[in-house]
């Protein structure tokens, strides 16, 4: 019997050896059985074993018994392994074998994402109805926030208010058809709703409450309140539709979510060094132990647009490709998501360099092109705009991420004072606090291309979300609005000769990184 249970140790030492794996003496007895060598050694491989020597422990064997690959590297697990002998940083090695414990089911899985709403194609034919459609279903929709608030329960009718003679004190709720200013210096502005149309002054005397209306734009909807005159009112107050304070939303479990934004894969500006080395870390083949420990929390990784460059996007880009078909672009851009750990749910909405249509909302990524993308298991394709909600449970109801490129930035920048006075592209913070503060993610007509569509406006901000990620100005920013954690991506594309020329300054290789249990952010740097 003990020359039986001799030989099986000695065939399982020699089995691995010839693997160019060690066995621990602990290791030896667990394998001892007939098979269990080849059981084990077959489930390694499945989870991507290393060609240089390995030494496997009795901790990773019920880790080796489960189904799955695991995108794990071993090297780093050694030394893990290693460091936590001599009693430096035991936990590293204790997240390695906790992750690769993890139950096959969510190794098989992503983790958990809901499309809340993705817009597809709307392909028909368009007339001058339905942008009066479009338009109404905006104001309908705006109109019933600012309903909600209780300076404009009483508001009424613009056509009534044209009719009244006695001066009293009114509410309205319109959207804005022009604005001006008068030779006295005070402000003007034409707000509509479907019984009319009336004009409000706003004082300059009243330095407050004009500085506040300087920042409104042609096209959003909002509540004025005020005194009416001669088919005129004279206005003390305006109310937006705001987003309502919330409490803060936290999840139990300690894990991150990364937010990328405009790869600009096929750029001959495409930074591919500083993206490969944002793979590695996420590998845990690259950074230091404290940033591989934040590596092994990442779940979701989410990517705001503009995936490739594209072709054609502006004159003469041609000369600014290093690869000239925007397929290959596409496959290209597969290899590097393809490295991306399974175990990490992607999201990703298109961006004005997609090969698509650029008129919002943009549906998901054509499939024609992008056919190698769709291969990738652990990636959900949207729309741009759209919201998701992650990491929803039975017992904790998940973020909801609203996906919005930012195309309509470059419009506000240039035509609102107040956000080209605090900082236009530098402060990505203010444009999105702007854009929530109206409900609206392109409140003006032509701040953006878009799709009319008849009994919706799909830039309307109507679900509040706990996030909004944006990206498209190439310079991450990170900051709260009413606690709503507002993120604009970074980029991996070095300054084009556009960018020069209009004086932008990307900042690339910044990775906003969200723990989700805190709600803090750390901002990694990776170029």
């Amino acid at each position: 019997m003990k020359e039986d249970t001799h030989q099986q140790k000695k065939k399982a030492i020699e089995f691995f050896l010839d693997k160019q794996i060690l066995l621990s003496a602990d290791m030896v007895e667990l394998l001892q059985q007939e098979g269990e060598a080849e059981k084990v050694y077959s489930t390694l491989s499945g989870k991507g074993s290393p060609a240089q020597m390995l030494v496997l422990y009795p901790d990773l064997k019920d880790a080796l018994s489960k189904e799955g690959k695991f995108d794990i590297n071993w090297a780093e697990l050694e030394e893990a392994k290693a460091l936590a002998e001599r009693g430096k940083n035991p936990k590293l090695y204790s997240r390695f074998i906790d992750y690769l414990k993890e139950d096959a089911s969510a190794v098989k899985k992503p983790n958990p994402v809901e499309v809340i709403y993705s817009f597809e194609e709307d392909s028909r034919k368009r007339d001058v109805q339905d942008f009066i459609d479009y338009f109404n279903a905006r104001y309908r929709g705006l109109s019933q926030i600012l309903g909600s608030r209780q300076e404009l329960a009483n508001a009424t009718a613009i056509g009534r208010v044209l009719q009244k003679r006695e001066r009293e004190s009114v509410s309205i709720i319109g959207m804005v058809s022009e604005k001006s200013v008068t030779k006295n210096g005070n402000l003007v502005l034409s707000l509509e709703d479907p019984s009319g149309i009336i004009k409000v002054i706003v004082n300059k005397n009243k330095p407050e409450l004009f500085a506040l209306c300087q920042s409104v734009v042609l096209d959003e909807v909002i509540g004025v309140i005020g005194f009416n005159g001669d088919k005129v009112i004279f206005g003390t107050n305006i109310v937006w539709p705001d987003i309502p304070r919330r409490e803060i939303k936290k999840s139990g479990d300690d894990i991150y979510a990364l937010f990328l934004s405009d790869l600009h894969v096929g750029s001959n500006k495409f930074l591919l060094d500083g993206f490969e080395k944002f793979l590695r870390w996420l590998n845990l083949e690259e950074g230091s132990e404290k940033q591989k420990e934040i590596a092994t929390k990442v779940r979701y990784l989410i990517i705001a647009g503009d995936l490739v460059d594209g072709c054609n996007i502006y004159p003469e880009q041609d000369k600014e490709l290093l690869i000239k078909d925007v397929s290959e672009q596409y496959r290209e851009c597969a290899r590097l998501l393809s490295k991306i750990p399974r175990h990490i749910s992607v999201i990703l909405c298109p961006g004005n360099h997609d090969a698509m249509r650029v008129a919002e909302p943009q549906p998901p990524l054509y499939k024609d092109f992008a056919e190698e993308m769709y291969k990738i298991p652990n990636i959900t394709f949207v729309s741009n705009p759209a919201l998701v909600r992650i990491h929803a449970s039975e017992t904790f109801s998940g973020f909801d991420l609203l996906l919005y490129h930012g195309y309509s930035f470059d419009y506000f920048v240039a035509n609102v004072d107040d956000i080209r006075n605090h900082g236009g592209y530098n402060r990505a913070d203010i444009i999105m606090s702007f854009l929530l503060k109206r409900r609206h993610l392109s409140p003006s007509h032509t701040s953006t291309l878009y799709v009319p569509f008849r009994d919706i406006d799909p830039l309307l901000i109507s679900h509040v979300p706990d996030f909004l990620i944006t990206g498209h100005i190439h310079k991450s920013a990170v900051a709260h609005y009413k606690n709503i954690t507002t993120i604009c991506g970074s980029c991996w594309q070095a300054k084009t000769a556009f960018q020069e020329k209009v004086g932008h300054n990307p900042e690339p290789g910044r990775v906003p990184a969200v723990n989700l249990k805190t709600r803090e952010v750390k901002v990694l740097k990776f170029i």
